[in-house]
C-alpha cells in the first residue's frame, strides 16, 4: 500500500486526498469513522483498535470534517461509506471483478444483486445473510468465512452495522482471501432502495444528517440528539487541552530564554 495523504485526529489517521489516490492492489481495509463511532470508540477499545488499525479510514460526517477544522485548521473532504461504494463498484465493472455482500436480508440482497446487474453487467456479485445475532458461534464464522472464501471476491463488503461489523472484520481480516474489505454498514439499504439517501444539495451542504433524523428520528435520535453534544463536548475538551498546552510550552520558553 503506497503512502496516503492522512490527518491525525485525537488516535485516528483520517484519509485527507481522493479516493483515486487508494491503491487497490494491496491488502485493504476501508472503514468509516463519524461522530457516532468516534464516541463509541471511545468507550470500547476492540472497536477503536478496529479503526485505528483501518488501511483507510474515511472521514464519513459533517462532524468529523469540522472537528478536523477546529483542532487542526485543515479542512478535509467529507467521504461516505455510500461514496466508496459506488467508487469501487465502478472500479470492478471496468475489470470485470468480483464482489461480495456480507450482511442484511436475503430480500435487501436480492434487491442489491438486481441492481448491480442492471447497472454493472461485468461484475459477479456472490451475497450472504448471516443470523441476526450480536456474535457468531465459532462454527458460524467459519461457515462466513469458507463462503467468502470460496467466491474469493476482489472486494467485500460488509454491512452488519457499526460496531459490530469492523470488530468482525478486524478479528477475520488475515483469514479472508479478498483483496479489499470495505465495512459500509447502511448503504446496503441505500443501495437496494429500501432507505433513500438525502439529496445531493442535502450532502453538500452538511446537513445529511439532518435528513436522516426527519426521516428516521426513533433510530436516529441517539445518534444525532445524544451523541452529537457528547461529541461536540469531546472536542472542544481536546481543543482546550491542547490550548493549555500550547500556553505551557510557549510560558516556558520564554522562561528558559
Amino acid at each position: 500500500m503506497k503512502s496516503l495523504s492522512t490527518i491525525l485526529l485525537s488516535d485516528y489517521s483520517i484519509l485527507n486526498t481522493n479516493l483515486d489516490n487508494i491503491d487497490f492492489d494491496s491488502k485493504c481495509v476501508i472503514n468509516t469513522v463519524n461522530q457516532y463511532s468516534f464516541i463509541i470508540a471511545e468507550q470500547d477499545n476492540d472497536f477503536k483498535t478496529a479503526l485505528t488499525h483501518s488501511t483507510v479510514l474515511l472521514p464519513d460526517g459533517i462532524g468529523i470534517v469540522a472537528a478536523v477544522k477546529l483542532l487542526t485548521g485543515n479542512l478535509i473532504k467529507k467521504i461516505a461509506g455510500a461514496d466508496i461504494h459506488l467508487h469501487l463498484l465502478k472500479k470492478l465493472n471496468e475489470s470485470s471483478g468480483k464482489c461480495f455482500y456480507l450482511g442484511s436480508t436475503e430480500k435487501t440482497l436480492g434487491l442489491i444483486k438486481a441492481k448491480i446487474k442492471s447497472q454493472y453487467p461485468n461484475i459477479s456479485v456472490e451475497t450472504y445473510s448471516p443470523p441476526y445475532k450480536k456474535n457468531f458461534s465459532i462454527e458460524e464464522n467459519t461457515e462466513i468465512i469458507n463462503i467468502i472464501n470460496e467466491f474469493s471476491p476482489d472486494v467485500l463488503f460488509v454491512g452488519m452495522t457499526a460496531p459490530k461489523q469492523e470488530k468482525w472484520t478486524y478479528q477475520f481480516q488475515d483469514v479472508l482471501r479478498v483483496q479489499t474489505i470495505c465495512a459500509i454498514g447502511a448503504v446496503f439499504d441505500f443501495y437496494a432502495g429500501n432507505i433513500n439517501r438525502p439529496s445531493k444539495f442535502w450532502q453538500n451542504m452538511g446537513l445529511e444528517w439532518f435528513i436522516r433524523l426527519v426521516k428516521e428520528p426513533r433510530r436516529m435520535f441517539k445518534r444525532y440528539v445524544y451523541y452529537g453534544p457528547v461529541f461536540i463536548f469531546s472536542i472542544l475538551k481536546k481543543m482546550f487541552g491542547n490550548l493549555i498546552v500550547s500556553l505551557f510550552i510557549h510560558n516556558n520558553q520564554l522562561i528558559d530564554s
